[in-house]
């Protein structure tokens, strides 16, 4: 999949749909938003746009039209619904972003706009995964040291404060771009990274940095899959952060699971 450009942000949206086509917005930034984007954009009625957060240096670019960057808020949203004649949305966003999920369910019930939230089901638990399950990161970090002193720590370049007063643990960090500065951490290394990665890739990325600890979120699906399989094959424990639950009145009133799930609803929608 190729890699969006500065130049190319924006210069892939046009004002109107075509003629016959209904236009639907994909909040994405996940495999399974790439995999509807993919399948949408050879539809002869359907006419999809992407947005992405922007929060990588080189995104990759879905099929179809592209925005990159945020909306401002639930007003810039509904605005943007409106002025693009948006017919329908599909919030395939990461499990861990609740705030636009909160912001499309409120602009999209202000504007009248069918809203579908694609959520990757949990991964299921084997009875040989040691797990231990964290409401927050700051008790996640609170757990490290009762596991170990070498870390895997894959929760995101934004969220590695709740990290940083643990001297004693030494933490491999994987990030998709580099950081521009020092990250809050006492001991730490960066090995950069972008998904999918394989149970094997992991499996000896974990024995290599003698790693004795991981720290994940709840993502689900098979893209970050592999250090739960690698840490299960090496026995080792994994702090797992719960997903944020958000209250029904914040949800989409439909929500499916899988992208062929959502395919149906798109094609219930046209009929």
């Amino acid at each position: 999949m190729p890699l969006l450009s500065e130049r190319d942000h924006q210069s892939r949206v046009r004002s109107r749909p075509a003629a016959g086509r209904r236009r639907l917005l994909i909040l994405g930034g996940t495999g399974e938003a790439a995999a509807l984007a993919d399948a949408l954009s050879a539809h002869d009625n359907i006419e999809p746009i992407t947005s992405l957060a922007g929060r990588t240096a080189a995104p990759a670019a879905p099929a179809g039209a592209v925005r990159v960057g945020g909306f401002g808020g639930v007003s810039g949203l509904l605005g943007y619904l409106r002025t693009e004649s948006i017919d329908l949305v599909i919030d395939a966003t990461h499990p861990f972003a609740q705030q636009i999920t909160r912001n499309a369910t409120i602009a999209c019930w202000s504007a009248e706009v069918p809203l579908l939230r694609l959520e990757r089901p949990l991964w299921p638990r084997h009875p040989d995964d040691i797990w231990h399950e964290v409401s927050t990161l700051v008790d996640a970090a609170a757990a490290v040291p009762k596991f170990g002193t070498r870390a895997f720590l894959t929760v995101g370049a934004g969220e590695l404060q709740p990290f940083a007063g643990l001297p004693q643990v030494w933490f491999l960090v994987r990030l998709i771009d580099a950081p521009p500065n020092r990250l809050p951490l006492a001991d730490y290394e960066v090995v950069l990274g972008r998904g999918p990665f394989s149970a094997a890739k992991e499996l000896r990325l974990l024995d290599e940095q003698r790693i004795d600890v991981v720290v994940a979120k709840h993502s689900g699906g098979e893209a970050t899959y592999g250090k739960i399989a690698a840490a299960r094959a090496l026995g080792l424990p994994v702090i797992l952060l719960h997903r944020p639950i958000l209250p029904p009145a914040e949800r989409p009133e439909t929500e499916v699971g899988t992208v062929d799930e959502a395919l149906a609803w798109v094609e219930a929608q046209l009929t």
